[in-house]
């Protein structure tokens, strides 16, 4: 690629990124992050162990959730990304999640998807006036992609969580629905 950017390369790389609801149907692509301790490491959750345990998390879980989509290249989920509002006199707040298999880490393809949900959500939602991110101080990694996608760097809330049995440091990042937002 004579002449092209780094930049530019990685965007034309990605192209075929796009976002889509999760389906029961994409459970052998959910497993392969879902199971993987490395991409569980600063969820909430434990890896999956079996597939009808991955099944029921997307029957119960994902379908009615009002805003999950997969993370897809060509079509076919390479992670999640979600936005949970706030009820009652916090519906203004949304939090934002993701995941992404670890093959795909270091890519850019996250920061890129995080962009593309900052670019929508404040219009599919016009209720939402924040958006904002919860990041354990040592998911390095993550933190560099709320960065990168225009979020705000709010401060650490220590011992903000038990997470996998030990309480943990927290970064909170923000975006608001009147922030400039880079571009993708």
């Amino acid at each position: 690629m004579e002449g092209t950017s780094p930049v530019e390369s990685s965007k034309n790389e990605y192209s075929n990124l796009s976002l889509r609801p999760l389906d029961v149907s994409d459970i052998d692509d959910f497993m392969v992050w879902a199971t993987d301790e490395k991409v569980t490491r600063f969820c909430t959750w434990e890896p999956y162990t079996n597939k009808e345990d991955g099944l029921n998390f997307i029957k119960n879980t994902v379908l009615p959730h009002p805003w999950f989509r997969a993370i897809c290249l060509d079509n076919r989920p390479i992670g999640a990304i979600s936005v949970t509002s706030n009820s009652g006199n916090d519906r203004c707040r949304g939090e934002l999640g993701y995941v992404l298999a670890s093959n795909y880490w270091g890519k850019g393809i996250v920061t890129r998807a995080v962009k593309m949900v900052a670019d929508t959500i404040f219009e599919e939602w016009p209720h939402l006036e924040r958006l904002e991110a919860l990041v354990d101080v040592e998911n390095v990694g993550s933190q560099k992609v709320l960065e990168k996608a225009g979020f705000s760097r709010e401060g650490v809330l220590r011992k903000y969580c038990v997470l996998k049995g030990k309480s943990r440091d927290m970064v909170m990042f923000s975006l608001l629905s009147i922030d400039p937002r880079p571009q993708i």
